[in-house]
């Protein structure tokens, strides 16, 4: 994470992060998903004073192709779902 542009997950407001990887007008929010996975958001100050818990929030659901079917990747024994979260992606274009 660095100086960048990052937005409030609630009203969509831009958080600001200066140079010294601080941030200037928010707060950093972790939390743990349903797959044990970690989450990271931002919220404004307004919003965070409002509202200190992420309410509109759904975890999505991933499909992968298997033989030919099509399962969700969440249904799949543990040896599969680390294979899966091994993959690497490639752009073409920059090979």
């Amino acid at each position: 994470m660095g100086p960048d542009n990052f937005f409030c997950h609630d009203c969509g407001r831009e958080v600001k992060i200066n140079s010294n990887y601080e941030i200037e007008n928010g707060q950093l929010l972790k939390y743990v998903i349903d797959d044990g996975t970690d989450m990271v958001v931002f919220k404004c100050n307004d919003c965070f004073s409002k509202d200190k818990s992420l309410r509109n929030y759904k975890n999505t659901e991933v499909y992968s192709r298997v033989v030919g079917y099509l399962r969700p990747v969440s249904q799949w024994n543990e040896g599969k779902q680390q294979e899966f979260k091994d993959r690497k992606e490639f752009n073409i274009e920059e090979i």
